[in-house]
């Protein structure tokens, strides 16, 4: 018997080819999704580097208008989407230049509501990863059972003993366990590599909506930002005393 691995594999059943099919399948998808991930999170980080500082500049400038422009331009960036996004949507309830508490609270929704889809869209595909490092060592212990019990039959059939009998069998039933956890393992690390990716993202675009909701906080023009005590305490400063 042929104890190479192609050899190992041309002696299979068709089950067992079937079940190594389906597993390099799994892997070849596997790495479609790692590295179709990892080219767009680098492609954002590059992109988020160069537009934060100019953004923050025109945050500083109170040039609006323009840190919109630049928002929109950076397709790739995370930040970019979702600063962008809430500013275009508000963009209309402050074109006279003056900013309101509505318009706060409106600036708020709208960066949430970008920055929920901007994490499902970074999310996607890591559902494919946590899918094939959780199910690839089963399918591969499946085809491994199945060989097992070909081997027994066989050695039943043939009145035949020994561990000799069944060693070929065997060997040629493990491989697709092995296959399975070299699927597996990849796609495992894969997965917490992104998902801690991410979660560094997250932080990101949590940090600077935070930031520009401050500056549209430092536009609101009234008593907005001002506590009731702070008002009560002016306007009593502000009465005249009696004698």
């Amino acid at each position: 018997m042929n104890t190479s691995l192609m050899g190992l594999y041309q002696s299979m059943g068709w089950f067992a080819k079937g079940i190594v099919m389906t597993l390099l399948a799994m892997s070849a998808f596997s790495f479609t999704v790692l590295i179709s991930k990892w080219w767009s999170l680098r492609k954002a980080q590059a992109e988020t580097r160069k537009f934060a500082p100019e953004f923050s500049q025109f945050l500083e400038e109170d040039n609006l208008g323009e840190a919109i422009k630049l928002a929109e331009g950076y397709k790739k960036s995370h930040v970019a989407r979702v600063l962008g996004g809430a500013l275009g949507e508000i963009r209309p309830l402050i074109q006279d230049g003056s900013v309101t508490v509505a318009d706060i609270n409106s600036a708020e929704r709208a960066v949430e509501r970008e920055m929920l889809m901007t994490i499902v869209d970074l999310k996607r595909g890591l559902g494919v990863l946590a899918t094939v490092g959780a199910t690839a060592p089963f399918v591969g212990l499946l085809g491994t059972t199945m060989g097992i019990v070909n081997s027994f039959t066989g050695m039943a059939t043939s009145g035949a003993g020994g561990i000799s009998a069944i060693a070929g069998g065997v060997a040629e039933a493990l491989i697709t366990t092995a296959i399975g956890i070299g699927v597996a393992i990849p796609a495992v690390w894969s997965f917490n590599f992104f998902q801690t990716k991410i979660d560094n993202l997250t932080a990101e675009m949590t940090y600077t909506s935070k930031e520009m909701i401050d500056y549209l906080i430092k536009g609101v023009s009234g008593e907005f930002g001002r506590s009731r005590f702070t008002r009560e305490f002016n306007t009593a400063q502000g009465a005249p005393v009696s004698h």
